[in-house]
This record gives structure tokens, sequence and C-alpha cells, in this order.
């Protein structure tokens, strides 16, 4: 007999999925975790076989992150460009990842390397969905001074794209303050973008949330790390915080 579960009708026919670098890097604690970006694969392929159409983003912050750099002494653009170019290796691994799984990507660049992926055109992007290929996102918006955050949001608004779905690991959800700090910290099940920015609730950076507030584009906040989370999630299951007007 077939759950319920099983047979619920996806939420969104086209979602953006974003992950942060550091989700990549399981227990090591610097780089790529080959078992824990297979496990990742795994959760996005589980929801592209569901029939809906799936982008990523993918944060470099498991490889270099440019704030840092730049915190130590490092030319603000030249690190942020390093970033970028961090999020391209993770880009390719998890490309890696899934087409281990039998499933066709693509992954797409803000910054041109025509060797190893291919260069952002927006009609083109649209066109690899539509054709039900799995499409990531890399080296952000290209520039200096924004986060794979606003990458996020703007890619997901080109994209047209239903949702955000922030995948974190260590947390399910959105809370008033850190709970691996503060075993009293209260999750929200629903919050508005003004309370995000206002509360400085940790989502995303606050460009990212102005852009998604303007397009009315819903921000879903859930766990990595329970196996089967997001296909759970766009089945209506599951724990998650979301975020809308």
């Amino acid at each position: 007999m077939t759950s319920e579960t099983e047979t619920a009708a996806p939420a969104y026919s086209r979602v953006l999925l974003k992950i942060s670098g550091e989700a990549l890097m399981g227990d090591q604690g610097f780089g790529l975790h080959p078992p824990t970006v297979q496990r990742i694969a795994e959760e996005v392929a589980a929801v592209q076989r569901m029939g809906v159409e799936v982008c990523l983003v993918i944060g470099g912050g498991n490889i270099f992150r440019g704030l840092q750099g730049s915190a130590q002494g490092m030319e603000r653009t030249t690190a942020d460009y390093m970033g970028m170019l961090a999020t391209v290796m993770n880009a390719l691994a998890m490309q890696g990842a899934l087409e281990a799984l039998g499933l066709h990507t693509r992954v797409i660049s803000a910054i041109p390397m025509d060797q190893v992926c291919e260069p952002y055109i927006r009609r083109r992007a649209v066109r690899h969905l539509e054709k039900k290929r799995i499409v990531i996102f890399a080296a952000g918006t290209g520039n200096p001074y924004f986060t794979t955050d606003t990458a996020a949001a703007l890619r997901a608004n080109e994209m047209a794209c239903k949702a955000i779905l922030m995948g974190k690991n260590g947390t399910d959800g959105v809370y008033d303050k850190d709970p691996r700090i503060h075993p009293d910290a209260v999750r929200y099940d629903r919050v508005t973008y003004d309370e995000v920015l206002s509360k400085h609730l940790k989502v995303m950076d606050a460009s990212a949330i102005a852009l998604a507030r303007e397009n009315r584009l819903p921000i879903i906040v859930f766990s990595l790390d329970a196996p089967g989370g997001f296909k759970a999630i766009l089945q209506g299951q599951g724990t998650y915080t979301r975020v809308e007007g």
C-alpha cells in the first residue's frame, strides 16, 4: 500500500534549493565530504523524480569565505572572487554526485569558464529546467560584495521559481536565538520578511530578503540533516519555518 506522504502532489512545480558550503563538509570542518555530498544529491534526486523542476545555489564557505579573507587583510574584491570560485568547485562536486545517480545536470557560472561549465544565459537556463535538467548556479552573481544568498534570491526570481528552500545543517527552521547555544530558543512556524529584518533573524542577508519580499517569493527554512527531508517539505510534511509577507 502506498502511503499518503508518497502520493502527495508536490506543493511547488519549480523550486530553488540554497545550500551552504558548510553543509557539504560533513564533520570534517573543511572541504568536501563525499558521502555528505552524495546524501544531499540523493535528496535532490528524490524531489526531481517527483516531477519538480529543481535548481540549486551552493555557497563556498567550506573552501573559502570572502568576508573572512577580507577581515584578515585581503583586498575585499579579490577575496570575494576567490569565494565565487569556491562555489564553482562545490557545484562541480554536486554535479558529479547527481550524474552518478543517472540525472541530467548543468552547471551555469556567472563567471565565464567555458571548459568546465556554461555561462549564465537566462533563457538557456530556463530551457534546461523545462527539459527536466537540474541546474546548479555557481559563482554567485558574478560580482563582489554580493553573497550567495542574494544570488539565490536573484536566480529564483529570474527562473520564476515558486519558492526558495533554505536547506540548513544543524537547525530545522528559524529561531528567535541560536538553538545550539540557547536551549530555550523558540522556533517560528511562520515569520514575515519585515520581522526577519527587524529582529535580525538568521535566514538570508538583508539584500536577499528584500528581493524576495519585493517579488513575494516565499522562503522555506528546513533541515537537510533528516533523510527525505527535502521531499517531505514539498509534500507539506516535516518541520520548517515559512517566511512570507
